[in-house]
């Protein structure tokens, strides 16, 4: 790892606003899945580096809640999307966490044999195959082609495709930040 883990004791009070927000906010409710804070303390995962610069760290962490806690992608959608993006980034700890929360909404293991692989989860619905078509071509392509835009958007609509783009958009940020710091 090229960053420290930071302990709460190391925090200053802007870090420690963040951390605080991290480890007992939304994420921390209910039953957890993936660990946040690990047994010295310090935050998990991308959640470490966002005490690099709490300002941005706050954005992020927010962002992610929005996407997580706020978007109108069904669990299945929103879970096998953030997993695409993790195979296309090789993101070890996107994958462990989100591994569970996808079994959890009904992403089978075949499906999630194949998104390790680089394809994507079988859409149980139009709706769903076609939300999964959006991220793959956001991942491969960073873009949308006239007809995929047009034939998508039709399916699941354009609220939807922003939300996918915001979420293909913020975990790869994530994937990054941790294979530049070696998270």
């Amino acid at each position: 790892m090229r960053l420290n883990r930071f302990t709460p004791q190391q925090l200053s009070s802007e870090q420690q606003l963040l951390y605080d927000k991290i480890a007992g906010g939304k994420r921390a409710e209910g039953r957890q899945l993936f660990r946040l804070v690990g047994d010295d303390g310090a935050l998990e995962g991308p959640f470490n580096a966002m005490l690099l610069s709490p300002n941005l760290g706050f954005a992020l962490q927010a962002l992610g809640a929005a996407i997580r806690y706020g978007s109108r992608l069904s669990p299945r959608v929103r879970e096998g999307s953030i997993l695409m993006v993790a195979s296309r980034w090789n993101c070890e700890f996107e994958r462990m966490a989100h591994e569970s929360l996808a079994l959890d909404c009904g992403v089978s293991s075949a499906e999630l044999d194949a998104i390790r692989a680089g394809g994507s989860p079988t859409g149980q619905t139009a709706t769903e195959q076609a939300a999964f078509e959006v991220s793959k071509a956001l991942i491969n392509d960073s873009d949308l082609s006239d007809e995929e835009f047009e034939r998508c958007s039709a399916l699941v609509g354009q609220e939807s495709i922003f939300e996918l783009t915001t979420l293909v958009g913020y975990y790869s940020t994530l994937a990054m930040q941790m294979r530049v710091f070696r998270v």
